[in-house]
């Protein structure tokens, strides 16, 4: 289904705020969320660099399936707009250097710093670069059911994943 303003207001939201929250599960099942400073690229993937040990870095090298959330918490209540995705989260590898180069020229030049070198986040250093290919992507939309509002996600998947 095609919603061009709702694509709109997704990538505004997706390139104005910095941070993203990761929903995995451990081993047993328990959940996880942690927010995450992120970059993405034109293909809407998200890159974050975190230590190995991490509760979501040992979570996703044990279950690669996560939710992500990014949410515009600085406007007035009732005002603001989330992204939803499903999909898949791994670590950057020895094997993904370009991407890793990549994601890290993402990553600084959203903070205005200089980038930091891919050895830093390779070996026996304790950070990692995370990847996360969304899947499935909603954002919320506001509606009516017998006078009560109700805050309901429209799948804008297609349509955001578009180049």
């Amino acid at each position: 289904m095609n919603h061009p303003e709702l694509i709109v207001k997704a990538r505004k939201v997706i390139s104005d705020i910095l941070y993203i929250t990761i929903a995995t599960c451990d081993r047993s099942g328990q959940p996880w969320n942690s927010p995450v400073y992120s970059a993405f690229d034109n293909e809407y993937n998200f890159y974050w660099a975190s230590w190995k040990e991490n509760q979501h870095s040992k979570n996703i090298a044990d279950n690669e399936r996560v939710f992500v959330v990014i949410y515009d918490s600085t406007v007035p209540e009732g005002t603001g707009s989330g992204v939803y995705m499903r999909g898949i989260a791994r670590q950057l590898e020895v094997k993904d250097l370009i991407e890793i180069i990549k994601s890290l020229k993402l990553l600084y030049s959203r903070k205005s710093k200089k980038t930091r070198k891919p050895e830093e986040f390779l070996g026996f250093l304790p950070r990692r670069i995370y990847k996360f290919i969304p899947e499935q992507v909603w954002i919320n939309s506001e509606g009516d059911i017998k006078g009560n509002f109700i805050d309901a996600r429209i799948d804008i998947t297609a349509d955001i994943l578009k180049k």
